[in-house]
């Protein structure tokens, strides 16, 4: 049975070019059969292993990272109008891919999710980026997932990268300090 990535993440129905939405739901849809999880394993996997018994889901994770995203994106239109270009389809995108790469880059063992022997020498902004690549997603994606996280700390960043990198550790450090 194929997943229904619109239920998991509704925010992929703002993406009005419907090629591009497409796309971003047969990533997700490939990432789940290929790292062997099923639509009942991603409400329990975890946004990271960085906590401990981290008790926040990949799931939840991406969807506030995403609204987060659009949260911004709102706010620096509204402040600067038109001198700002921010392209939301790109956005919602890039924000929705971010941690896809998380499903090769963990498994499970005895009833946790660990990471993988793929995970030990790939982390997600590297298999994310190469699954989005696949299946033809923009460039400016590509660099949102590559660059979002501490790998893309000694590159240029575009704005939506930018935005995605920031709503991701607003929506991590917070939670991490709730287990400190």
């Amino acid at each position: 049975m194929k997943t229904d990535v619109t239920e998991l993440f509704p925010e992929v129905n703002q993406i009005e070019q419907e090629s591009l939405r497409s796309s971003v739901k047969a990533v997700w849809e490939d990432a789940i059969e290929i790292g062997g999880w099923t639509d009942k394993d991603l409400d329990r996997i975890p946004f990271t292993l960085l906590i401990p018994d981290c008790k926040f889901s990949l799931v939840e994770h991406t969807r506030a990272v995403t609204r987060t995203c659009l949260a911004i994106a709102e706010v620096l239109e509204e402040a600067y109008g038109g001198r700002i270009s921010i392209d939301r389809d790109v956005l919602i995108a890039g924000a929705i891919l971010h941690d896809v790469g998380k499903l090769l880059e963990y498994t499970e063992q005895a009833g946790k999710v660990v990471k993988s022997s793929f995970g030990t020498l790939l982390r997600h902004p590297f298999s994310g980026q190469a699954l989005a690549f696949k299946h033809g997603l923009p460039p400016k994606v590509l660099h949102m997932i590559a660059y979002h996280s501490k790998e893309g700390g000694l590159g240029k960043r575009c704005v939506e990268a930018i935005i995605v990198h920031h709503a991701d550790f607003v929506n991590f450090e917070p939670l991490r300090l709730e287990t400190l």
